[in-house]
């Protein structure tokens, strides 16, 4: 009785609090601009408990923009281990779903699902800030 009490406060907890780690693996930075208007007193996540992590060790959610490059597929890959559980990936932009205008680049291997497991697809080229919004809430749904 008293356990599952517990998981329900701590589910509760888990999501008004999430820390977001940002993570350009390459790309027009059109995204990441949308992102940090997030973060402006316009659009304001941080009513929503959400607010921008710069380490991995504290970070629930890794937010990736851009196309999964030969080197950054390491990188991302070694942030993703440093995040520790439970978190969720959530990828922004189009670049980041699929490559984008890189597809079939030689030094582009694809979409961030090319390297890492993830929950959430954001898709547009750039994303608006209220998509972006309303994507998280949709994650922060499926966490609680």
């Amino acid at each position: 009785m008293t356990s599952t009490l517990i998981q329900k406060v701590f589910r509760w907890a888990r999501r008004k609090s999430l820390w977001v780690l940002h993570y350009n693996s390459g790309g027009c930075n059109g995204c990441d601009i949308e992102f940090l208007d997030l973060l402006t007193p316009r659009y304001d996540v941080e009513r929503l408990g959400i607010r921008q992590e710069s380490v991995p060790r504290h970070a629930d959610i890794l937010l990736c923009t851009g196309p999964v490059t030969r080197q950054s597929r390491d990188r991302v890959l070694q942030i993703f281990t440093q995040i520790p559980e439970p978190k969720w990936v959530v990828v922004v932009g189009s670049c980041g779903c699929s490559g984008g205008v890189f597809q079939g680049s030689d030094y582009v291997l694809g979409g961030v699902d090319q390297v890492i497991p993830v929950d959430l697809y954001i898709p547009g080229c750039p994303c608006r800030p209220e998509i972006i919004i309303e994507g998280l809430i949709k994650l922060l749904e499926k966490i609680e």
